[in-house]
Formats: structure tokens, sequence, C-alpha cells
């Protein structure tokens, strides 16, 4: 099992940095010239003379060759340090943890909700193959996995915010500051987050259920005369949520990126709406920064799930 852990994490470290060499040179292949941008929206650039420009490139850091420039940033990261906001005038990490608690508050509850019903959802499927409950799993299922998070925020905004007048609109609270404001603005949100995680679960949870059932040890429980709830939480559960726990890995990537649509949609203050200001403004360093924060979580959860998912299935760890 060490033996495993360390490849697994020697993967994730590797991946990392893959990650952080195509956000990087990715950012440089944009057009234009970020501070020329940012003094232009400002109107400073006919104010400022070369020597003033050039002040501010050796400031950045944008003066250097972009090996360095990597370099200084990936040093600068590791010692916590991430650098200032050519837009906002900020530290990059303050940015970003000012918006890290709404995303984290979004992002648990959605992965929450979608996970409990998923796996209900799937195991219901299951246990009433070709019923209406399993007909009505797999058409919601279907209808889940197809609609785009971005059209769905809108027409919900449509529907039960504008018409009904059911559901703010737009904005975010801290649950810390009202949890039932909190709570309410949170449901449109969270449905469209949740709505594509769900219907994946339900899928794979339904797939591995049955193909439990059809094992020997199954049969034996049941011509036992044991009854449904013991068969079902002693033989069936346990042993079909093992590969249902890689999707959870992968659906919370895919929930990070629907995220930021949603935050966009929902003029939510998170990281996903910092992210996309700042890819419009060439805030490289935010961009950066938030796009390295992304993905060391997805990673960091999936080398979890990795290694949970070796510890309970030993083939897995062995092969």
């Amino acid at each position: 099992m060490t033996a495993y852990i360390i490849r697994r994490l020697i993967i994730a470290v590797v991946i990392l940095i893959i990650v952080t060499l195509i956000v990087f040179f990715v950012m440089q292949l944009l057009p234009g010239d970020p501070l020329v941008i940012f003094l232009g929206q400002q109107a400073g650039t006919g104010s400022m003379s070369q020597e003033q420009l050039e002040q501010l490139y050796i400031r950045y850091g944008l003066d250097k060759p972009l090996i360095v420039q990597y370099w200084n940033w990936i040093s600068g990261v590791v010692k916590g340090n991430m650098g200032e906001s050519i837009y906002y005038h900020e530290n990059v990490g303050k940015l970003l943890l000012e918006r890290f608690p709404v995303t984290l508050d979004l992002g648990i509850k959605s992965f929450i909700i979608y996970n409990i019903l998923g796996i209900v959802m799937g195991m219901v499927a299951a246990l009433r193959r070709g019923k209406w409950l399993d007909t009505f799993a797999t058409l919601l299922s279907y209808i889940g996995v197809s609609i785009p998070v971005f059209w769905l925020g809108l027409l919900l905004i449509y529907l039960f915010g504008l018409r009904l007048d059911w559901f703010p609109i737009a904005g975010y609270t801290l649950p810390t500051e009202d949890l039932w404001k909190n709570l309410h603005q949170s449901v449109l949100p969270v449905f469209c987050l949740s709505l594509m995680g769900w219907a994946v679960i339900a899928r794979q949870t339904r797939s591995s259920v049955l193909e439990v059932m059809s094992q020997d040890y199954v049969r034996t429980a049941w011509s036992k005369g044991l009854t449904e709830r013991k068969v079902i939480m002693r033989h069936i559960l346990k042993n079909s949520l093992i590969p249902v726990i890689t999707i959870m890995g992968i659906g919370l990537g895919l929930m990070f990126g629907g995220q930021v649509f949603i935050e966009q949609v929902f003029a939510i203050p998170g990281v996903g709406r910092l992210l996309v200001g700042s890819i419009f403004a060439q805030d490289y360093q935010v961009v950066q920064s938030a796009t390295l924060v992304i993905a060391t979580i997805v990673i960091l959860i999936n080398l979890i799930v990795d290694i949970s998912y070796g510890w309970l299935d030993p083939r897995i760890r062995y092969g």
C-alpha cells in the first residue's frame, strides 16, 4: 500500500507541474500586453512617460525572460507569495482568500447533495429495474447530463427569479452572517451545480448495483431468506460503491468547472467570477494562481479517491 501511495503522489506532483506550465505559457500566448490593457482601461497610457512604463514592467517582473518569470512565480507560490494583481493592485493570495469561502460553500453543498441524491436514486433504479422508478430515474439522468449548466442557470433565473419571484437572482451572503438568507440564495446555483453530478452518480450507481446483484454471494444471501434491507446494506451497497468513489473525484473537477459559469451567471463573488474577470483583463497573476489553487484541490481530492479505491480494492494497488 505504501508503494501505491508513493506512486500516486509522484503522479499528482507531475500533473500539477504540467498544469502550471500550461497555464503560464497559455497566458503568454494571449494577444496584447496586460499592462497596456489595464492602463488603457484606466486611460493612463497617454499620461505616462516611457520611463514610468518601464518601472511598471520591472515592478511586475514583465521585463524578464519567460522562464525567469515562470520560476519567480512558482518559487513565490511555494513561499506563500502569489504576487500582486495588475488590475486590482492587491496581493493575489488576499484576493483568493476573500473569495474562496464563497466557492467552497457552494461546492460543499453541491457535492453533498448530488452524491446523496445520486446514490439513492441509482440504488432505487437498480432495485426496481424495469419499473416506472427505473425509467423515471434514467430519464432524469439523461436530462441532467445533457443540459448545459449556464443555460440552466439562465432558465432558472428567468422562471423562478423574474417570473415567480421565489428566489433571488444574484448576490451571496455568508452563512456566518445570515444562514437563512445564505440558504435562500444558494438554492438555484446549488441546483445547477448538482444536476450533472447527480445524473452521473445515479447512472454509475445503477450500473454498479446491477453488476453486484448478479454475483453469486448476493444470490446466496437472497436464498438464505435475508430481508431486503440486510442484503442491500451488508452485501450490495458496500461493494457497489467502490467504482462510484472514482466518479465522485471526477465529478468534483467537473463541478469546479461548472462553478466558474454559475458564479458568473448568478453574480456570485467567488473564485470562478474572479477568474473570468481576470481572464478578460489579462491579469495573468490572478489567472495563474486561481487556476493553480483549483487544480491543486481537484488533484488532492482525486489523490484521496485513488488511495481510498486502492484500499477498498486490493486489485488496483497490485495491478
